[in-house]
């Protein structure tokens, strides 16, 4: 069973108990005591597993997951269009897959950056700044969660 589909079929049953990540299912099958989290947090883990999931990496569910990693070495769309596309991917799928929000808006801030490579190379690389705020169901409580990625597969010495 690969880790996305085991966490996911977690959140679906857990009431009250939610798993910090890395889960370690060695504890679980074993039936020992794993770390747990705040709903808050675990809500941010499954954010974070939705943002690293490319679609129909989860046999049981191929709209699991965003369009980060479709657009990852697309240098020809623009900025804006790339922006768009990963804000309204990310909102329809935290709007699909976790339930435990409302009133969800995501925005995305696309930035160029240039990270130090190997010895006398940089690379230049597109940074995803993502933003998610929105009300937990449960306890009516604003929710934030903030994360960044870099794409764009430009690099040179």
């Amino acid at each position: 069973m690969t880790f996305q589909l085991l966490f996911l079929s977690l959140i679906g049953t857990m009431n009250k108990k939610y798993y910090t990540l890395p889960l370690n299912v060695g504890k679980l099958i074993n039936r020992e005591t794993h770390d747990t989290c705040s709903l808050e947090q675990s809500i941010s883990h499954h954010i974070h597993l939705i943002s690293t999931t490319y679609f129909g990496e989860c046999a049981f569910d191929e709209t699991f997951g965003c369009a980060i990693w479709t657009i990852d070495f697309d240098n020809l769309k623009t900025a804006n269009n790339l922006k768009s596309l990963m804000q309204q991917s990310l909102f329809e799928s935290i709007s699909k897959h976790e339930k435990r929000l409302q009133a969800i808006e995501v925005k995305v801030k696309m930035k160029q950056t240039q990270l130090a490579g190997d010895i006398n190379s940089i690379r230049i690389k597109k940074r995803l700044d993502i933003i998610i705020k929105a009300r937990v169901k449960k306890t009516n409580e604003v929710f934030s969660h903030i994360e960044y990625f870099y794409i764009g597969p430009l690099s040179y010495s």
